[in-house]
């Protein structure tokens, strides 16, 4: 019997299991990826809310705001997106696209307060070490986010490829089964 041929027989049950859920819903993994980016951010909120407080550049607390507040309408919106049984929802995943979008500009607007303010020629602010941990971390989110959409977007191609894995398992024939009485006669 050749590799290819025993599927699932060489997988341990609970990768088949996952395999199996992957089949089923290919979007949990640009999901779950989301969900690291939103865990990136919101774990380190202190550094958010001490580097605005420390900086007070025009707009860092909505640019914080309209993160946190579209991370999770974008959940909302991708859950609605990839209804059970159904095609995609257009609406939904324009919406969720367009919401990450925003974020990413956020994000890049908040890095860019920070920069201008490391950097302005009268009263620089000294760079703390919370300042550089959300600096750094605003970097992480984006490039999470980007990995996010990327996944979102070929999520046609892996999908059809984790189709193609085998798993199924092979019950073996006894060969019993000719032998039962079915008759109901003693």
């Amino acid at each position: 019997m050749s590799d290819s041929s025993k599927g699932a027989s060489t997988m341990p049950e609970f990768l088949r299991k996952i395999v199996v859920h992957l089949k089923r819903k290919p979007q949990t993994i640009p999901m779950l990826v989301l969900v690291i980016a939103f865990l990136i951010y919101s774990l380190n909120l202190t550094n958010i809310s001490h580097t605005t407080s420390r900086i007070q550049g025009s707009g860092m607390g909505l640019y914080g705001f309209i993160t946190m507040l579209l991370s999770m309408l974008s959940f909302v919106c991708f859950s609605n997106a990839y209804p059970s049984r159904k095609p995609i929802n257009k609406p939904m995943f324009i919406l969720m696209l367009v919401m990450i979008g925003i974020i990413i500009f956020a994000d890049i607007q908040y890095r860019g307060l920070i920069h201008t303010a490391l950097t302005r020629a009268e009263n620089p602010i000294a760079m703390e070490p919370y300042i550089d941990a959300a600096f750094k971390m605003l970097f992480s989110h984006i490039l999470t986010l980007i990995i996010g959409v990327v996944l979102i977007l070929i999520m046609p191609v892996y999908a059809k490829m984790i189709r193609s894995i085998k798993t199924s398992i092979d019950v073996e024939d006894n060969g019993g089964l000719g032998e039962i009485d079915i008759s109901g006669e003693n």
